[in-house]
């Protein structure tokens, strides 16, 4: 891995971080409505997956997606604006939060619906299979998607067809409120892909390197036709399930002892240290943006200045950002009559 794509992993994590964190506060002050699902804790997987996709790679996501568009590369300047609902935001303010797109980075969406991921992932990469293209599509779900018909009807078919789709579960341990061992009587998501032949496998989804490796050795065999595959990446979220709900079900121990586990921080820790062995990073049990900064440091690929100059650089895109969501018109009728086409059969569509 080259020096310029472990500083943008870096950076990626930084400013998922501070976007979400700023996000909050946004909501706080009333500049966004409805839900606010937000990522905390689960950026090495956003940043891990992503950066080892194609541009040619599909993506579909969930309500928890800012983090995979701002990865993906959508402007913070848009996902910002979208979350305020203006006019200047990537679904032109009509989204919101849970329904961000950008049809140029093939970023299909996130869908509100737990479970909706599947069959749209499903039906793109079903398109790719009939095409014969050398491409992927990443289908994102959290652990209480899992008991969904959709998951295991979409995971037969793929299997069934060997369709090019990437299942990558945002295991964060909760849904919602309700701990995975008390609503899955299978714990361990990936056990599930058994039942349809396809491979799958755990990863520290707090590790951005682990999670870049598992997905980038995951989407070469699909790339080259071997059909899906599915990836479980243990993670944990810091916030509640949203800005509504202030997680009081998590024992505080817990949430502390993910804390040490951060994955920005582990990350700035691998930039500017020694890169320990793995018996080492186990007995610290180190937060993992700082383990990352280490990392870095300890091959002489960044340095503390650069680390700080980051930092600077990610709170002046977010605060510039939110300018220009605040500066961006309100859509009106008219914005909503205009994203209306009529084809030659009389069905109504969206652009």
């Amino acid at each position: 891995m080259e020096r310029r794509q472990f500083h943008a992993m870096l950076h990626d994590m930084m400013l998922a971080r501070a976007f979400e964190e700023r996000a909050a506060q946004a909501y706080t002050e009333g500049h966004i409505a409805g839900f606010l699902h937000l990522y905390p804790g689960e950026e090495a997987v956003a940043v891990g997956v992503l950066h080892a996709a194609d541009e040619a790679d599909y993506i579909v996501s969930t309500y928890r997606e800012h983090v995979h568009a701002l990865v993906r590369g959508l402007s913070p300047r848009s996902i910002m604006a979208e979350l305020f609902g203006k006019r200047d935001g990537c679904s032109r303010g009509m989204g919101g939060s849970m329904h961000l797109f950008d049809r140029s980075r093939r970023f299909m969406g996130g869908y509100a619906i737990v479970g909706e991921t599947y069959p749209v992932a499903i039906g793109i990469g079903y398109a790719i299979a009939l095409r014969q293209l050398p491409e992927a599509v990443i289908c994102f779900f959290g652990d209480g998607a899992v008991n969904q018909g959709t998951f295991h009807e979409s995971l037969n078919m793929a299997a069934l067809w060997k369709l090019p789709v990437l299942f990558v579960c945002e295991n964060n341990h909760y849904q919602i409120g309700t701990e995975i061992h008390r609503h899955s009587a299978v714990s361990d998501v990936y056990k599930r892909a058994c039942a349809h032949d396809i491979p799958a496998q755990k990863v520290n989804g707090m590790d951005v390197l682990e999670v870049h490796e598992a997905t980038r050795q995951a989407l070469q065999r699909i790339h080259e036709g071997t059909g899906p595959e599915l990836l479980e990446m243990e993670t944990y979220r810091y916030r509640g399930h949203s800005m509504a709900d202030p997680g009081h079900y998590r024992p505080q121990v817990e949430l502390d002892a993910y804390r040490r586990l951060d994955p920005v921080l582990n990350a700035q820790r691998l930039a500017l240290q020694q890169y320990p062995d793995a018996e080492q990073r186990a007995a610290a049990g180190e937060d993992l943006i700082q383990a990352y900064g280490r990392h870095l440091h300890g091959r002489e690929l960044i340095t503390e200045e650069e680390i700080e100059q980051m930092q600077q650089q990610v709170e002046q895109e977010v605060e510039d950002a939110v300018r220009y969501a605040l500066d961006s018109p309100e859509p009106d009728m008219q914005d909503a009559w205009d994203a209306l086409d009529c084809n030659r059969n009389g069905e109504v569509l969206i652009r």
